[in-house]
């Protein structure tokens, strides 16, 4: 948790450490400023709440995590225009200020709730339940949940959801998942966004770029998607997507539920390992090949 910038305190669990707040003091009578395990605790029992109503209702939650600006927003109205008459979608959107990014959803026709966070750099539990409030649940079929631009904090939130969705887009360079490797680890597919830009911005190499994505262990789906150009450059990220909602209507009818990779606590790598992971654009990987959609469903875990 970014126990240094303290956005591990947002609009959505600040009442846990206000005076009169569950965590507003320590054990021994100090005032809250090591409750950071504590308000982690809070976030997991409010995600294990929240999955438990997408559950109920069989709809699949989708946590989209990327920079700013790498098309989350984008790929969100081609797919809602791809998909329409096929899946009822809903969307969560989170960012600092400003209702931009849920109007630009609306104006497709699907309802969507937008979630100032102020300061805080990523979503949290508490505030995708709030969220949730406003939604008819019963009406929905998949959630998109647009988290706040930022390639650190995300990933070590549970908000409920049951897929983590990682974009990594061209202009950003290939060697992101090197850098941010803790993001990467808790996607459960990552998405080359704006790949219509490669013939372009050729420096970015996908197969160096997907090499160190499987420097981190990672064996998920690594494919490439354009929001221009037609539905064809969204093919492989609209049957990922066909699969996984078939996938949680069987879940629901077992009585069983996914939950994502999350990253707890920033999920810190001993030192070796983080130098080795870092390190990695040292070894080319020549060898690595692109990986179909199909080919990784069986590393995701269900529960």
């Amino acid at each position: 948790m970014c126990d240094t910038c303290g956005c591990n305190i947002t609009p959505g669990n600040e009442h846990l450490v206000r005076a009169d707040g569950k965590h507003a003091e320590t054990a021994d009578g100090r005032a809250a400023v090591a409750v950071l395990t504590s308000l982690l605790d809070e976030n997991d029992h409010q995600a294990l709440h929240n999955r438990e109503h997408f559950d109920r209702h069989g709809v699949l939650a989708l946590n989209l995590m990327s920079s700013p600006g790498a098309g989350k927003t984008s790929l969100l109205e081609a797919t809602i225009e791809a998909l329409q008459g096929e899946l009822r979608i809903a969307v969560i959107e989170g960012d600092l200020e400003t209702e931009n990014d849920a109007e630009r959803i609306r104006a497709k026709g699907v309802p969507a709730i937008q979630i100032a966070t102020g300061s805080a750099c990523h979503l949290d539990a508490h505030m995708v339940h709030e969220a949730l409030h406003q939604l008819d649940l019963g009406a929905i079929d998949l959630l998109f949940i647009e988290n706040v631009g930022n390639l650190v904090c995300p990933a070590s939130f549970d908000l409920g959801q049951h897929r983590n969705v990682t974009l990594l887009s061209v202009p950003e360079g290939d060697d992101k998942p090197a850098k941010y490797p803790v993001m990467f680890r808790a996607a459960d597919l990552v998405l080359l966004s704006k790949a219509d830009l490669l013939p372009v911005l050729d420096d970015f190499d996908p197969q160096r770029a997907e090499g160190y994505l499987r420097q981190l262990a990672s064996q998920v789906p690594f494919e490439r998607v354009a929001s221009r150009g037609g539905e064809d450059r969204l093919a492989p990220w609209l049957a990922w997507l066909r699969h996984e909602v078939a996938a949680q209507g069987e879940r629901r009818a077992e009585g069983r539920t996914a939950r994502p990779s999350v990253q707890p606590d920033g999920a810190r790598l001993p030192l070796g390992e983080q130098a080795a992971e870092v390190g990695a654009h040292q070894d080319v990987h020549r060898h690595a090949h692109h990986h179909h959609h199909g080919h990784a469903h069986g590393a995701h875990s269900s529960l």
